[in-house]
């Protein structure tokens, strides 16, 4: 099909009607906003670095999000675990509108008052001393990972070395690849950096044969939780054990919370399900609700590690960022959300487990606080696209077999019973396999 509007002549492109969405095969802003809003553009001008699903989102509200035709989706995507609050989160708003309105960006050159004020929250929950702002999860593990080199420098290290994990995700930029343990991504960019070793996950004799074996280690980072990988939970003892070789060596303890941190396992951080604290803690996602923000901190003797001209940030924690980051802190310990990420979580694994625990296709359900995944027999092809057919947003991992759930903690009983029963409603149709 081929039409032109009404109003402005633009050539409209064919869409194809999905169950209860439309799947519009391209998007663009008609000039006027009107009846027809989504055209496909001739030329695409974006790089095609997402294989985006064909569907755009005009408005969100709690966990619920609406397209551009109207129809309503419930959000357990929540934007890549980073929608903590849910959408337009009314102190949220309120605090972009505000601080909008007086200054958002100066650099970091002078004195930031809400970086001030958001760096002592972050440290009051987290038990670190100082934090060092940037814009993203992988932006905050460059450093972790530099404050590690610069850290081995000082001890007089050659070569620093960091050991890292098979499966885990820390970013893409090209030292966080590097770190990461994921080879479908890291194909087409060597040489990638070295200066880590990488272990099987959950592995603690393997980090042992390391410290045995490499004078040069300075340093661990690992998730607490593989997000990317599928919610991957290890043991309990395996982040006090890591704890306890790295006293043992003089190594600093480096814990990737970017998706595992501001309250997404039922903690403030993972590894406060454990009695320990490590040397340094990254965060991101949640910490912005949805504003571009990321932190790296610190405590005791690495948070003195970076200095001034060693690290830096144009936009790193400006006025707008932290003024958010803020917000959602108090909004989290004010409405005890935290807390109720845990109950919620145990909520809605425990409806996942009642619906799916013997469909024929289901091979695991787990999950920490809001952190949930189901794992399939095998992979089915375009399974996110049928989640959204039916009304849900999740996130589909491990080459298709599976389902990730990240939503919101202001995620009610009722909403769980739909993120359920929609997982059923999905799973059944796919059969058996």
């Amino acid at each position: 099909m081929e039409d032109f509007c009404q109003h402005c002549s633009a050539r409209i492109i064919a869409y194809t009607p999905k169950k209860r969405v439309n799947l519009l095969i391209g998007l663009t802003l008609a000039p006027h906003g009107g009846a027809f809003r989504f055209m496909k553009p001739e030329v695409s001008h974006l790089m095609a670095t997402y294989s985006r699903l064909p569907i755009a989102f005009e408005r969100g509200e709690g966990v619920w999000l609406w397209d551009t035709a109207g129809n309503r989706y419930l959000d357990a995507l929540g934007g890549v675990a980073v929608m903590t609050l849910g959408h337009t989160h009314p102190d949220v708003v309120a605090a972009i509108t505000e601080q909008a309105g007086k200054l958002v960006h100066t650099s970091n050159w002078f004195e930031i008052v809400e970086q001030e004020k958001l760096a002592a929250a972050i440290c009051r929950v987290s038990g670190m001393e100082r934090v060092f702002f940037c814009n993203s999860g992988a932006e905050a593990n460059e450093a972790a990972i530099k404050l590690a080199r610069l850290y081995g420098e000082g001890k007089g290290v050659n070569n620093p070395t960091i050991v890292v994990t098979q499966d885990a995700f820390h970013g893409r930029t090209l030292s966080t690849l590097s770190a990461g343990g994921n080879r479908s991504i890291q194909a087409g960019f060597e040489p990638l950096l070295t200066g880590f070793k990488r272990v099987p996950y959950d592995d603690l004799e393997a980090i042992q044969e390391v410290a045995a074996n490499n004078s040069d280690v300075v340093a661990v980072l690992v998730e607490p939780i593989l997000g990317e990988s599928g919610i991957i939970i290890p043991h309990k003892g395996y982040l006090a054990g890591i704890r306890k070789i790295c006293d043992q060596n003089g190594w600093l303890m480096m814990l990737d919370e970017v998706q595992t941190g501001i309250g997404r396992t039922g903690e403030w951080f993972a590894y406060q399900h454990e009695d320990l604290l490590p040397d340094v803690v990254t965060l991101a996602k949640a910490l912005g609700s949805g504003i571009p923000i990321g932190a790296c901190a610190a405590r005791g003797h690495a948070s003195t590690v970076l200095g001034p001209g060693s690290h830096g940030s144009t936009f790193g924690g400006n006025a707008l960022a932290s003024r958010v980051g803020r917000t959602v802190i108090e909004v989290m310990e004010r409405d005890k959300l935290v807390p109720r990420a845990a109950q919620m979580g145990e909520y809605l694994l425990g409806r996942l487990k009642q619906v799916l625990i013997n469909h024929p296709l289901v091979s695991d359900i787990r999950g920490k606080g809001l952190m949930l995944a189901v794992s399939l027999k095998k992979d089915i092809p375009d399974l996110q696209k049928i989640f959204l057919e039916a009304g849900l947003l999740v996130s589909v991992t491990g080459g298709g077999s599976i389902v990730r759930y990240l939503p919101p903690a202001i995620i009610t009983n009722q909403e769980a019973d739909q993120v359920a029963n929609i997982s059923a409603d999905v799973l059944s149709g796919l059969g058996s396999g």
